[in-house]
């Protein structure tokens, strides 16, 4: 029995043309800031698009040389880590809560924080400062963690209810028919199944956080080291411009962030689709 031929029809050349235009606009970028980070700024502003004649490291030593790089990546990781760790302790539990304890109070609360995605940053933004000073976390790494926790809890919580509503309720009836508390319940059988919708919030709010710029820039104090993308933008001034040292900090910053996505791929996969799906 001959294998039936797959028929290629017109719209599937177009479909495949379109996404190779979209892989080089996507891939352009950082090509060309790979590129520029072993350039000279002289030989960026003359010919942007050549590729580098050799292999210039002097960028990567001013870098550390004219800016406290090493104390910004201590901030940025700091702030991602400390951030992702808190992130993944109360947005599944805040999720749990309302998604098994149906009641007003709780559709209420779900509904509140849903409305906190329809707000935009830019207009609550000097209320949310002057709250920080009120209670002092201007100024220092809290303002930030917090407010990236605050950030997530909408879109979290709408993500792991979506994700718990496929995970049977007999699993945890059994666990604690065992003798587990609702606690234990959750952390030892709930949480463990909902790894691949962690994985996606790990990513999401993971590169959210590493290239943020505008709250430590706004928060930390000034005249200090603050985080990679304030440490870069640095060197872009109103008159001048490093641009061979602020590329060569861009690849230094992707690195940790490419690691991250490829560690958590799969996971953000399934937890995007499944979440979709049962949401």
């Amino acid at each position: 029995m001959e294998k039936a031929k797959l028929r290629v029809e017109p719209k599937d050349y177009v479909l495949f043309a379109v996404t190779i235009v979209l892989v080089f606009l996507f891939i352009y970028p950082v090509l060309f800031a790979l590129m520029s980070a072993f350039k000279s700024n002289g030989d960026i502003l003359k010919s942007p698009i050549s590729f580098p004649t050799s292999l210039y490291v002097q960028n990567f030593e001013d870098l550390f040389a004219q800016s406290d790089f090493l104390t910004a990546i201590l901030h940025s990781v700091f702030l991602t880590v400390v951030s992702e760790v808190l992130i993944v302790f109360i947005v599944p539990m805040a999720a749990y809560g309302i998604e098994r304890r149906q009641s007003r109070t709780t559709a209420l609360v779900y509904t509140y924080f849903l409305a906190g995605m329809m707000i935009p940053f830019h207009l609550y933004m000097f209320p949310l400062f002057k709250e920080m000073r009120l209670f002092h976390m201007f100024g220092n790494m809290v303002g930030p963690i917090v407010c990236y926790i605050a950030g997530s809890i909408a879109f979290g919580t709408l993500l792991y209810s979506s994700f718990l509503k496929g995970i049977p309720l007999e699993i945890e009836e059994a666990a604690m028919i065992d003798g587990c508390t609702p606690f234990q319940t959750f952390w030892k059988v709930t949480f463990p199944l909902l790894g691949p919708c962690t994985g996606s919030m790990v990513i999401l709010n993971g590169l959210g956080i590493w290239n943020d710029y505008l709250m430590p820039y706004l928060v930390l104090p000034s005249g200090k080291a603050k985080t990679i993308t304030v440490e870069i933008a640095g060197f872009v001034g109103q008159y001048t411009a490093r641009w061979d040292i602020v590329f060569a900090g861009t690849i230094i910053s992707i690195v940790p962030a490419l690691a991250i996505f490829c560690m958590f791929q799969k996971y953000f996969v399934k937890g995007i689709t499944a979440g979709a799906a049962k949401g």
